[in-house]
């Protein structure tokens, strides 16, 4: 095992205290044999995936899940899958390059790839019992079966745990008979293994069960869905008319389903941000292309500012995305390896890993989708016309894209539960809220300090700026948490708002850091366009972060508390020295030009 060198925080405790960067992982640290497997799913996806897409927008199901097959022959859908039951048994960093790389070519396989690796698989890996993973795991990690996941209803969304569908004991207690719907089941077509979650009698908490998909035990589909996007990803309704379940089909305890259920989601939330990232490096090096191709007025589209200001963004937020996502994925893994180390069984240790970063699942689970949608927006407005087109890229990924807000509970849902998290593990004593939250509102009634720190360290401004923009969420947020106490949950818009702000500072962070660290390692020379897209995403956090305080400020402070919250906000929020945000931006954009790619 890997000697931990590095400082492990907790899940959250970034918003309390200042980060080194020796203390992140970034994904030039990637070793031989990571790189080896991402070149061996690039060539695959480059060769069958790419070129495929009117297949997939044609909606031909059958070469998605064609593809999932030959994806299981070469051991991709098995990566976190323990050696003992059929898979690779590899690391959580592992398994989110395999994701990253799997997803970025086709949202329809995408979709396939993780509901079937991910909610149709882990369930068994971390909740079942040996008899459960010997008889079903191997089947899944090879393809062999293609497996689903059956939570959501008509009537049970976000709130998971309202869900209908009844399991009634038999007489004999031999099975449990299944009675209910469940609607957008992705991989329903074609599943072979469901993991299906139902009411037993009145309990507060549904159950998980697993369930072999046989039409002649009371399962039937509806039609396939017609989607906006993900055209041959198979999404159906699934009805179950006194479908019976072995007893010891039963996943997990009776009353665990909801527990099995979010912490799946924990995870499918950060294996989705991370399956954004080679969508928006595909769509940023179609528009690269395209402008480079692209003549008006006898010049290359690529040379107007217009032009640069969009391409500039959009690999700005992609370089904060792969740097906070391999930050937290090697947390995780790291904390997983601490558990290993104690005793902890490989189910408890993965659980309890990820469990421990359910914030930063969040965070980034909003952070990248939006990203992912507003670069592929942005592609099909540097087409012009062809955007348009279906016959272009950029349409695809536009329409594929959307869904990524909504997978993993609606990003609106994931804000209001990051907040609502760090609040419960500080309620907890887990990490110390009120301590840094009092601290900043001491320091706000103190005289402020005018003397100009020294900057001359690289990134040391842009590190300043962070510690302050910290400053504001603690003031926000402790200043709403004394206004309303455990209402606070109740005022939602205001959630959102300090959400954005605890968002935008760990990406900003994570993108500082990684520039920080590679500018240590390879110098500040090799790491100016690097050093140029940390600064320029953290100018763009700032202003949002302005933007947001001063909305929740408004909207929950009055008289002498809303004056000095608002100056508090500007003090937080100032450079010393501005950056020029038009340079970076051309910067960023003549690079990228002129590789005529995202090449960092």
């Amino acid at each position: 095992m890997e000697t931990i060198e590095r400082k492990l925080t907790r899940g959250g405790a970034f918003i309390l205290q200042e980060t080194q960067a020796a203390d992140v992982f970034t994904p030039e640290e990637f070793n031989e044999e990571q790189r080896m497997m991402r070149e061996a799913v690039q060539e695959f996806v480059d060769r069958d995936v790419w070129p495929a897409r009117e297949r997939f927008e044609a909606k031909d199901y059958d070469y998605t899940f064609e593809l999932m097959r030959k994806i299981g022959e070469m051991g991709f859908l098995g990566v976190s899958v323990p050696e003992a039951y059929g898979g690779l048994g590899m690391g959580f960093v592992d398994t989110m390059l395999v994701c990253e790389y799997m997803s970025g070519a086709s949202g329809s396989l995408s979709t396939a790839f993780g509901a079937h690796t991910g909610i149709g698989t882990m369930p068994i890996v971390l909740y079942g019992n040996e008899e459960q993973k010997n008889k079903y795991v191997p089947k899944l990690a090879s393809g062999e079966w293609i497996g689903c996941y059956c939570l959501t209803e008509p009537t049970a969304g976000s709130d998971a745990n309202s869900g209908k569908t009844k399991a009634v004991l038999s007489e004999d207690g031999s099975h449990y008979l299944i009675s209910g719907q469940k609607i957008w089941i992705s991989n329903a077509g074609y599943a072979d293994l469901m993991i299906v979650f139902a009411r037993i009698e009145d309990d507060k908490n549904i159950t998980g069960f697993i369930v072999p998909n046989d039409p002649e035990n009371g399962i039937s589909m509806g039609e396939e869905e017609k989607k906006l996007g993900i055209h041959a990803s198979s999404t159906r309704q699934v009805f179950f008319s006194d479908t019976k379940v072995p007893v010891e089909n039963m996943l997990s305890d009776r009353g665990n389903g909801f527990k099995i259920a979010m912490n799946a989601l924990n995870v499918g939330r950060i294996k989705l941000a991370v399956a954004t990232l080679d969508g928006q490096r595909r769509a940023i090096n179609e528009s690269i292309s395209y402008a480079n191709q692209r003549v008006q007025f006898k010049t290359p589209i690529a040379k107007f500012g217009a032009i640069k200001q969009k391409l500039a963004t959009m690999a700005t937020n992609l370089y904060a995305g792969e740097s906070a996502c391999y930050r937290a994925a090697k947390d995780i893994e790291d904390r997983i390896a601490l558990r290993d180390a104690a005793g902890n069984s490989h189910q408890e240790a993965e659980l309890k890993g990820v469990e421990e970063y359910v914030i930063e699942c969040s965070i980034l689970k909003v952070a990248c989708s939006e990203h992912m949608q507003s670069t592929a927006d942005e592609g099909v407005q540097i087409f012009g016309g062809m955007g348009f087109s279906a016959d272009a890229p950029m349409e695809t990924a536009w329409r594929d894209a959307r869904i990524a807000r909504i997978y993993e509970g609606t990003n609106e849902i994931n804000r209001m539960l990051s907040v609502g998290m760090l609040i419960k593990k500080a309620m907890k004593g887990q990490l110390d809220l009120i301590g840094p939250a009092t601290a900043v509102g001491e320091e706000l009634l103190g005289i402020p300090d005018f003397a100009i720190p020294d900057f001359s360290a690289p990134l040391s401004q842009e590190k300043h700026v962070l510690k302050n923009l910290k400053k504001v969420f603690l003031m926000i947020a402790g200043a709403g948490v004394q206004k309303y106490g455990t209402e606070l949950e109740e005022h939602q818009q205001l959630l959102l708002a300090v959400a954005d702000i605890l968002i935008e500072v760990y990406m900003a962070e994570s993108a500082v850091l990684r520039a920080e660290k590679n500018v240590g390692i390879y110098g500040a020379e090799a790491q100016a366009y690097q050093v140029a897209m940390s600064q320029l995403y953290l100018y763009q956090a700032t202003e949002k972060i302005t933007a947001k305080g001063r909305e929740a400020i408004l909207g929950f402070a009055e008289g002498d508390e809303q004056k000095a919250l608002l100056m508090g906000l500007k003090r937080y929020t100032k450079y010393f020295e501005y950056p020029n945000v038009i340079a970076l931006r051309n910067k960023v954009a003549d690079k990228i030009a002129e590789e005529n790619s995202y090449s960092f």
